[in-house]
């Protein structure tokens, strides 16, 4: 394949920033189905696929997340026209014989929590990076953030399925005159080496 244009590189990375301000502009479900739709097609170790998402969009439902969120999320996560709760599932082995038919891996988790959970968080976190990705791709702006509590999102949401709360990306069509400079970013020699 040939290797995007500069206006490609533009919107998913180069000139794409956290967005924290949004227009008023609904984000249609049928568009979040499409961002995730694509997202799933990034890699995962044996096809693991431990991303669960919950889209938050109704005043219901922002109502539910308002407690959890911190002091300095709230308004821009209340104004946002969706919120994703970025989870995994400590269970995707069971999907194991579906998703990685060619050989029987599940034994490898099943009765083997920890096991499971590491596995469930470093894939789920990389479906969670594809899923920003492919939210840019599509036309979305993200503001993906940690400052909310995960046990009170937990509760609220997930309704005891085995899933994980990570993170939260409110989605939307961001106000680009609320957007801050972008922050520096380390060189090439101070993040890696080749050898």
């Amino acid at each position: 394949m040939p290797a995007l244009p500069q206006a490609g590189l533009d919107l998913l990375f180069e000139v794409a920033q956290t967005h924290t301000g949004w227009q008023d502009r609904p984000v249609a479900p049928a568009l979040l189905e499409q961002v995730l739709d694509l997202a799933k097609m990034g890699p995962t170790a044996m096809n693991q696929q431990p991303l669960r998402v919950i889209f938050v969009q109704s005043t219901e439902a922002k109502a539910r997340l308002a407690p959890a969120m911190s002091k300095g999320n709230l308004d821009k996560t209340m104004a946002a026209p969706a919120t994703a709760i970025m989870c995994y599932d400590l269970e995707f082995w069971r999907n194991l014989p579906e998703l990685w038919p060619h050989a029987d891996v599940s034994a490898g988790f099943r009765d083997k929590p920890e096991v499971a959970r590491d596995n469930a968080q470093r894939n789920g976190t990389l479906q969670a990076g594809y899923f920003i990705m492919a939210a840019r791709a599509l036309g979305l702006d993200c503001g993906p953030m940690g400052g909310f509590d995960r046990g009170k999102v937990a509760a609220a949401f997930l309704d005891g399925r085995p899933w994980e709360v990570n993170f939260l990306i409110n989605l939307g069509y961001g106000d680009a005159s609320r957007v801050h400079p972008r922050n520096p970013r380390l060189p090439f020699a101070r993040m890696a080496e080749v050898l």
